[in-house]
């Protein structure tokens, strides 16, 4: 299955001008025995994405790739004295690095889908979720 699921998000990714690289899925078994996807799968928190075009020259010349992912946010946290440690506290991000967080988030969902991303404009955000989970 995991296989399956990454080739198709590899299939999809490349005909939008991206390379996979990695992802993750956490996969479980429901109690009926179905197998079930119980977290985000092939999104920038799970997966890490490249620019296809210009990947073979970065890669020749040792550059680094031009990537749709969260790893430069990782990058950012661990040389701002940040990895997650017990008794570390994550730094404040300055307005600039979450602008271009944000940036990077919304060209990658625009890339990946091929659709420009519609606010939620709802006046009652919880409500619109709870109707679609049928809650």
């Amino acid at each position: 299955m995991a296989m399956r699921l990454y080739k198709r998000g590899a299939d999809i990714a490349e005909e939008r001008g991206l390379l996979l690289v990695d992802t993750k899925f956490e996969i479980g078994r429901a109690r009926d025995g179905r197998l079930v996807v119980i977290d985000e799968m092939l999104t920038p928190d799970s997966s890490r994405y490249y620019r296809a075009a210009g990947y073979q020259e970065r890669l020749e010349s040792g550059e680094p790739q031009r990537q749709l992912s969260k790893e430069f946010v990782r990058e950012w946290l661990i040389a701002n004295g940040f990895q997650g440690r017990e008794g570390e506290v994550m730094p404040d991000m300055p307005p600039p690095l979450v602008k271009e967080v944000a940036e990077r988030y919304l060209e990658l969902f625009e890339t990946v889908t091929g659709r420009a991303l519609v606010p939620d404009a709802s006046p009652d955000p919880e409500a619109r979720v709870a109707e679609v989970l049928g809650l």
